[in-house]
C-alpha cells in the first residue's frame, strides 16, 4: 500500500528521489513541482471526458469510463516509468490526491516500486508553497536605476557566498519593455512561483537573502504579494551608478540583437515616453544609434522608477556610489556594507 505524506513531509522525502506528476499534459505544462516528470494517465482529452461523465453521470460511471481507458496504457505506461526514473521509490501526485495517483500507485507497485502519494495532491503543494513565502526572512533590496547592473552585481553576491534570488532569471524578463528581448519564453504565473520556492526553500532565513528591487509584474508574471512585501519594507541599497556608464551597458546588452523588437518595445510605451521622444527613439534605432536610444528612454525609466520608490515612504533606503563598474568590487562592498550598517540581520525587519 502507498505511503502518503503531507507537502513538508513530502517534499523533504523526495528530495533524491523521482517524483511523478500524473496529471495531464496541459495541467502539467500549467505548472508542477520542480524536478517532477508527468506520466499523465489521461490525455488532456481523455481528462475532459472524464471529468464531463463525471459531473453528467456519477462517480461509478466516471471510474468504469476510467478503467477502460487506463488498462490498455498499463504496458505502456509501465515502460515508459523504466526509462525516466532512477531507483524504485516513486513520489507521486495528482491534482487532489485522489484516484488518478491512487491507480498509477497501484500500477505501480504491482510492478515491483514503493510509491509515496501527497495528500492533498498538487493543490495542497500550491497552498503550501504560497502560504511559506509569508515566512519572516532577512531580506535586503538592491535598486538603482534601469543599466545599473543590479543582475550581474547580485550574480557576483552569489559567487561570493552570499544568499541570492534572481526573480528576473525566474522569470525569463528583465523587466522593462525590452526585457523579453533576447530570452526564452516566460514560465506560466504558476510555475515561476513553483521555482521560486524551490530556492526559498532552502535559505538560511536568519542570514541575509539579497533581491533586486522589482515592480509586481516582470513581463507577464506577477510577483506573489508576500514577496512584493518583502521588497517594498526590506531596506533598499541604491546603486549610484553615473548615467554615461549605465547608457554603456545598456547599448552592449541590446545593440545589435533584434532591431524590429527594439522598434516593438518602444512602441509599446510610446504614450508614456511621449511621441516625440518615441519618434526620435525609432529614429535612432535606425540609424543604428544605440547610445541615443538608450538616452531616450532612460529619460523615461529614471522618472518611473524615483516616483516608485518615493512612494514607499517607511522603506529604509542607502546609496551605494559607484563611480567605476566593477560587479564582484561592488558586490564585495556590498556584502560589507551589510555587514557593517544592518549589523547581520538585526537591525532588519523580519519581513
Amino acid at each position: 500500500m502507498p505511503v502518503y505524506l503531507d507537502a513538508t513531509t513530502f517534499l523533504a522525502a523526495s528530495e533524491s528521489e523521482t517524483i511523478v506528476d500524473v496529471r495531464s499534459p496541459a495541467e502539467f505544462q500549467q505548472g508542477h513541482i520542480p524536478g517532477a516528470i508527468n506520466i499523465p494517465i489521461f490525455s488532456d482529452e481523455e481528462r475532459a471526458e472524464v471529468g464531463t461523465l463525471y459531473v453528467q453521470s456519477g462517480r461509478d460511471h466516471a471510474i468504469i469510463r476510467g478503467l477502460d481507458i487506463i488498462l490498455p496504457k498499463t504496458g505502456r505506461i509501465l515502460r515508459d516509468i523504466s526509462k525516466k526514473t532512477h531507483g524504485r521509490n516513486l513520489y507521486i501526485y495528482c491534482w487532489r490526491g485522489g484516484m488518478r495517483s491512487l491507480n498509477m500507485a497501484w500500477m505501480f507497485e504491482t510492478n515491483g516500486y514503493r510509491t509515496t502519494l501527497l495528500t492533498g495532491g498538487y493543490k495542497a503543494y500550491r497552498k503550501f508553497i504560497r502560504a511559506s513565502f509569508d515566512e519572516p526572512a532577512n531580506v535586503v533590496i538592491v535598486g538603482g536605476f534601469t543599466g545599473s547592473g543590479k543582475t550581474e552585481v547580485l550574480n557576483k553576491l552569489e559567487e561570493i557566498g552570499e544568499q541570492v534570488i534572481d526573480l528576473e532569471a525566474l522569470a525569463s524578463h528583465k523587466g522593462s519593455a525590452f526585457g523579453g528581448i533576447g530570452l526564452p519564453d516566460q514560465p506560466t504565473n504558476e510555475q515561476f512561483e513553483n521555482n521560486l520556492f524551490s530556492i526559498w526553500q532552502q535559505l538560511d532565513k536568519e542570514q541575509f537573502i539579497w533581491m533586486e528591487d522589482e515592480s509586481r509584474m516582470i513581463g507577464r508574471v506577477t510577483m506573489p504579494d508576500p514577496v512584493i512585501r518583502k521588497i517594498h519594507g526590506a531596506p533598499l541599497v541604491i546603486l549610484e551608478v553615473p548615467k554615461e556608464v549605465r547608457v554603456e551597458r545598456l547599448v552592449g546588452e541590446y545593440a545589435g540583437i533584434n532591431d524590429q523588437l527594439l522598434c516593438e518595445a518602444v512602441m509599446k510605451i510610446e504614450t508614456r515616453l511621449g511621441k516625440q521622444r518615441a519618434q526620435g527613439a525609432l529614429v535612432s534605432i535606425r540609424e543604428k544609434d544605440y547610445a541615443a536610444v538608450a538616452n531616450q528612454v532612460l529619460s523615461y525609466y529614471d522618472e518611473t522608477y524615483s516616483f516608485s520608490i518615493h512612494r514607499r515612504e517607511n522603506q529604509k533606503r542607502y546609496t551605494f556610489p559607484v563611480n567605476v563598474f566593477d560587479a564582484r568590487e561592488i558586490a564585495i562592498g556590498l556584502a560589507e556594507f551589510a555587514r557593517k550598517t544592518l549589523k547581520n540581520g538585526s537591525d532588519l525587519p523580519r519581513l
